[in-house]
């Protein structure tokens, strides 16, 4: 590896830490080089609606951020497509959704990573779309996820990890997602599972709830995560667990869809609050994750 590489990739763990504020081991001071406001103050605040609402809709109880309008960076070893403010990419109305801080769409080109690192009271789910990404974190965790893997990291009281593409000639695409949790300071915790990806054929597969008994993962938060495989010209209706307090963010995986007369197209993300229910229909062969998330905190 170049030292040109490594130092690249060293200056976007250390503007990361400062942008999200990761403020532990000693790193703190990372922050005062950044102006984006970091994820403790955001947390601190009171949870809610920040963003503008969809003008392509008729009420205001959608937000619409279309494939092309998320942030995007480029640092050679890594391409991330950014939904909400991350790093260098700062949009004060594309902070979060509710409690959903991060959304990132992550390609690591082939024997790259992100070095060790912290992460301290936030929920990290981890979604593979191809290859194979190697965690390894303080706990004494070393794992490989892959397509039809998930992964959480309760971060608590603060956790140092790495990832890397195990793999030296092919590169590993996958989603990384943040949560603000319910619980500060909790134990730290690591799991993973391997999900029967053909358990989502036009139906929805839970991957992710509040509950360590239920179906998938789970965070310390009231959130659920559901994945769907669909056939063109299929309908299916989700419905809230949690109408009064939750939203749901949808991301198109792959495909074009329309929910509550929204047409939405490949990477494209909708969120939806007070509602009851989300009526999908697949106008191609389609994939999509939904993240049902409280609203408030």
């Amino acid at each position: 590896m170049s030292n040109e590489i490594k130092m690249k990739r060293k200056d976007f763990l250390k503007k990361t830490i400062a942008g999200g504020s990761l403020s532990i081991l000693g790193l703190s001071a990372f922050a005062k080089e950044s102006n984006t406001k970091n994820d403790n103050d955001v947390q601190n605040e009171k949870l809610g609606y920040n963003h503008l609402p969809n003008k392509e809709y008729k009420t205001m109880n959608t937000v619409l951020h279309r494939a092309d309008t998320r942030g995007d960076a480029n640092h050679g070893w890594l391409q991330s497509k950014h939904t909400f403010s991350f790093a260098n990419y700062h949009n004060p109305e594309r902070m979060h959704f509710g409690v959903l801080r991060v959304l990132n769409d992550d390609l690591v080109a082939p024997g790259m990573g992100f070095g060790t690192h912290p992460h301290q009271n936030m929920e990290i789910i981890s979604i593979p779309m191809e290859g194979d990404l190697e965690h390894k974190d303080s706990m004494g965790n070393t794992a490989v996820i892959k397509s039809g893997d998930i992964q959480v990291l309760s971060a608590g009281t603060g956790i140092t990890h790495s990832e890397y593409n195990k793999n030296k000639d092919k590169k590993v695409k996958f989603l990384q997602i943040w949560v603000f949790p319910n619980q500060k300071n909790v134990t730290p915790r690591y799991d993973q599972i391997t999900l029967d990806v053909a358990d989502r054929k036009n139906k929805f597969q839970q991957v992710l709830s509040p509950n360590p008994e239920d179906a998938g993962v789970w965070i310390h938060q009231d959130a659920w995560f559901n994945m769907t495989n669909l056939d063109k010209g299929t309908a299916l209706t989700y419905g809230l667990n949690n109408p009064k307090g939750n939203g749901v963010y949808v991301f198109v995986l792959n495909g074009d869809v329309t929910i509550n007369n929204q047409s939405l197209n490949k990477r494209d993300g909708f969120g939806v609050w007070d509602v009851n229910q989300l009526d999908i229909k697949a106008d191609t062969d389609a994939e999509i994750l939904l993240m049902e998330i409280p609203m408030n905190q």
